[in-house]
């Protein structure tokens, strides 16, 4: 994870009871959640790209690969910080990395990263950035 790290957001959230298992720490599964939770927050400080934005535009972009590394354990009703980084790339895809961290001691429980490919409405897999991609990075990267 050496990218350059154009922009960037964080958004906190506490651990809910549903996210843990009987040893009462954070379900390993519900790291894609805060992943998902991340990439709506970076949607919304970086309108353009969000889901919504994809479905108006007759896009959908759904994840083909994800990458997740456990560092700590988190528990119930902690705070975490979720730090959702944008890794510009020009091909047509959207590739995201993150950080989850313990808001308490600034601990990283967890990285990884994904990458988000764009289907058109028929399914088709796109080769080329769509135009409201190319929009949004000349928008917020001045491409």
């Amino acid at each position: 994870m050496a990218a350059e790290h154009l922009l960037t957001d964080v958004c906190q959230q506490k651990v809910r009871f549903s996210e843990v298992d009987s040893m009462k720490v954070v379900w390993h599964g519900n790291y894609v959640r805060y992943f998902e939770d991340g990439r709506e927050s970076f949607g919304k400080r970086y309108s353009g790209i969000g889901y919504l934005d994809m479905y108006r535009n007759g896009f959908t972009a759904p994840i083909v690969d994800m990458h997740i590394q456990y560092l700590r354990s988190l528990t119930i009703g902690e705070e975490i910080q979720i730090e959702t980084s944008y890794v510009d790339d020009p091909a047509a895809k959207l590739c995201f990395e993150y950080i989850i961290r313990r808001t308490s001691d600034g601990e990283i429980a967890a990285k990884g990263s994904t990458m988000q490919v764009f289907l058109d409405n028929s399914g088709q897999l796109c080769l080329s950035l769509p135009p409201f991609v190319e929009e949004w990075k000349r928008k917020w990267l001045n491409i």
